[in-house]
């Protein structure tokens, strides 16, 4: 029995001697030193703040249209007896060319019969000229002392006469000016956009022949904010003059797989802001779009949608930073002397694709960051990464 409980005993005796053991050997092992772990530091990229006297520059969209552009009309009635070649859909003309000629043969006759009535009223004004010389003649030999009355003498006969003489060189003047509006023009170069007659149609005084557009020049309205409007420094209601020409402007579109670029101003502004959008529009013209202001030969066609970059007319004395620099439109990331972040917010007078105009918010010369951080917080130690500050 006693041999037994020795046989159940003895495993669990060993297991508390081994844990006893085990126990003994970790206690008298020396604790390892604890090193503290330095904090690793976010390297950030900058650019310094840099104060320059700049022109805002505001972006904007619009598109083309011509300067003039109207319907060809006649201003006298007739059967059509000829159309120029030129006045075809798409097709140039210049100024003075004649499109469309109308017959002419009833206002050639007008221009006769014209001719023949003033011819009628000289030799009438003459003879009645000759008359009150002779009836002076007759009153003065018969009584020398006393002057003839104006009825005396044919006075009235012969204004009469003169009358009837500018009657009939007015109606000459006129028939050899519908004469001459037989033969449709203009008095500028300009491009057809659709014709709507044909030749041996008869049309009316003031009939649609087609309609046509000058090249001279063409305009792009553009919409501008009110706060964009004050950063070109133009008021409401502006109009150009050579003394105070409008701000620059550079128009681009992509065409063909290609950017081009055209060159124009602001000539005007308008006076009132559109109750519906609640934009002012500025007009900026480009000159001889299909000649000189061509870009590369590609003209500045009416209908193109273009993106227009208009310069400031006034220098302002601003900060300037990159473009990457800029979060949330209004946040900037400084790093200050102790390579502290300081979060700031600034006041944004302009942006583009390269830089960043401030008013405020930052100093000439600080450091801005420039390349992206997670969870950035105001205070935090950073490391700003100086041989890549000005790539």
């Amino acid at each position: 029995m006693k041999n037994k409980y020795l046989k159940a005993a003895a495993p669990v005796a060993v297991l508390a001697l081994g844990f006893g053991a085990v126990q003994l050997m970790f206690s008298a092992k020396p604790e390892p030193e604890k090193k503290e772990e330095e904090q690793r530091l976010v390297s950030l990229l900058y650019a310094e703040a840099r104060e320059e006297s700049v022109r805002l520059t505001v972006t904007t969209q619009g598109e083309v249209r011509p300067h003039t552009e109207i319907d060809l009309t006649p201003q006298v009635s007739g059967r059509i007896s000829s159309i120029s070649d030129n006045f075809a859909e798409g097709a140039g003309f210049n100024a003075g060319e004649a499109l469309v000629e109308l017959d002419d043969a009833d206002y050639r006759l007008a221009v006769a019969r014209a001719e023949a009535s003033v011819a009628q009223a000289e030799v009438l004004l003459l003879q009645a000229r000759a008359q009150a010389s002779i009836k002076r003649q007759q009153w003065l030999a018969a009584d020398p002392n006393r002057e003839p009355t104006p009825l005396q003498v044919n006075e009235p006969q012969v204004a009469e006469a003169e009358a009837m003489l500018r009657s009939a060189k007015a109606e000459l003047s006129d028939a050899k000016t519908n004469l001459r509006r037989t033969q449709i023009k203009l008095p500028f170069r300009g491009r057809v956009i659709s014709r709507i007659v044909g030749e041996g149609q008869y049309v009316s005084a003031g009939t649609p022949l087609g309609r046509v557009f000058a090249t001279d020049r063409v305009e792009v309205r553009l919409p501008l904010t009110d706060s964009q409007l004050v950063e070109l420094g133009l008021p409401m209601g502006f109009v150009a003059t050579g003394a105070h020409p409008g701000p620059a402007v550079q128009l681009s579109a992509q065409f063909g797989g290609t950017l081009h670029q055209w060159q124009g101003r602001i000539v005007r502004t308008q006076a009132a802001i559109d109750q519906q959008t609640r934009l002012i529009y500025a007009i900026a013209e480009v000159r001889d779009p299909y000649g000189k202001g061509a870009s590369d030969g590609v003209p500045l066609a009416a209908g193109l949608f273009v993106t227009a970059k208009a310069e400031g007319m006034q220098p302002h004395q601003a900060l300037v930073l990159p473009r990457e620099a800029l979060r949330n439109a209004d946040k900037v990331y400084v790093i200050d002397g102790d390579n502290r972040l300081d979060i700031r917010t600034v006041e944004v007078m302009s942006t583009s694709e390269n830089r960043v105009v401030v008013a405020s918010g930052v100093a000439d010369g600080e450091k801005v960051v420039t390349s992206t951080i997670a969870n950035a917080v105001d205070g935090m130690q950073v490391q700003p990464v100086t041989q890549l500050a000005q790539k």
